[in-house]
């Protein structure tokens, strides 16, 4: 099968690797129909997160069950399903809490396992993480974009609202103008936030940040953009989503949160100075979040999407094939594309 291989920073490939197999008796394997390109691909992409030559790539996928283990039970054959984006076995302390991330024997979909930005996966513990779909989405192309979404950057916004404690009638400030940081203003308007602050810098998707819900947009950065953001709400935002990962963005998001706030950071992390601890200190500002769980979050979504009340797809503003994929980096590396759409 055709896969994509991490070759050298900015160097990405689309490669002859051997075809995944059934290894235990709670595997699946999924043909893939969809995979994403994600903002968290660009870290090794730049060079900026340690990559190993000869690793996959692509965490978001859905796909189309070819073939299950002896032990699966809930999963069949011609199954239509999506992954979260990292798998977990279901049964450990931690997956119970719902926190799946923490997965005593999971792990995250590419680098030494088998990736989404190819044709096929080997799925471990299929019935814990691949959730089927109804059978109507399979020629709806709309609904199935909306859908996509759900592997990842959907869940992951839900997840900074959630711990920024976003409660209705509430202000909500979000730092990031990328897919994640998009999904999160589709997240707080969902939870009930009256008014939605978005920080950031490009035109177009701040526009975009508008549609989903947000109420004021602030374009200028640093001790400026906080300055803005306590003045226009008088002290801060109740609720805070940090989903960059920079030390700029985070300190932005503790700088615009209300004393006795919270402050919910799921930018993946790449802080290169000290976070404002002071002010946290003198003001008792939460900082709770870190990577979504998003295996307990996408049944709820899920819900919401196939009602016509959740529409993530926006995000998704470029459209490649699997041979596709390396131009598809480039275009979001140069930050031509909020977020790629692969067709399998």
């Amino acid at each position: 099968m055709k896969a994509t291989i991490f070759r050298a920073p900015g160097d990405v490939r689309v490669e002859n690797v051997p075809d995944p197999s059934l290894r235990e008796p709670t595997d699946a394997i999924v043909r893939v129909t969809h995979a994403c390109i994600c903002g968290s691909d660009l870290w090794f992409y730049r060079g900026q997160t340690p990559f190993e030559p000869g690793w996959r790539t692509g965490h978001e996928w859905m796909g189309i069950v070819e073939a299950v283990g002896a032990a699966v039970r809930t999963i069949k054959k011609g199954d239509r399903v999506i992954a979260p984006f990292a798998f977990s076995d279901g049964e450990c302390e931690f997956c119970r809490k719902g926190l799946q991330t923490s997965c005593l024997h999971g792990g995250f979909w590419g680098t030494t396992n088998d990736g989404g930005q190819g044709e096929m996966v080997r799925a471990p513990y299929a019935d814990a993480n691949l959730v089927v779909l109804p059978p109507s989405l399979e020629n709806d192309a709309v609904l199935l974009k909306s859908t996509l979404p759900l592997t990842d950057v959907m869940g992951t916004g839900h997840h900074a609202a959630v711990c920024a404690g976003v409660r209705k009638g509430a202000t909500a400030a979000v730092v990031g103008d990328g897919a994640v940081g998009l999904c999160g203003v589709l997240a707080a308007r969902r939870l009930g936030a009256e008014r939605i602050i978005v920080l950031g810098h490009q035109p177009g998707r701040m526009k975009l940040a508008q549609k989903f819900g947000a109420t004021d947009l602030v374009m200028s950065s640093g001790q400026e953009a906080i300055g803005q953001v306590l003045e226009m709400t008088k002290g801060g935002a109740q609720a805070v989503l940090e989903c960059v990962g920079t030390s700029d963005a985070l300190n932005s998001a503790i700088g615009v949160c209300r004393p006795g706030g919270r402050v919910g950071f799921v930018g993946v992390p790449h802080h290169s100075t000290e976070m404002d601890f002071r002010r946290m200190f003198y003001h008792n500002i939460a900082l709770q979040g870190g990577v979504a769980p998003v295996r307990a979050y996408i049944p709820d979504l899920l819900a919401d999407v196939l009602a016509g009340r959740l529409d993530p797809s926006p995000v998704l503003d470029m459209t490649v094939d699997l041979a596709g994929v390396p131009q598809g980096y480039k275009a979001m590396d140069s930050r031509q594309a909020i977020k790629v759409m692969v067709t399998v």
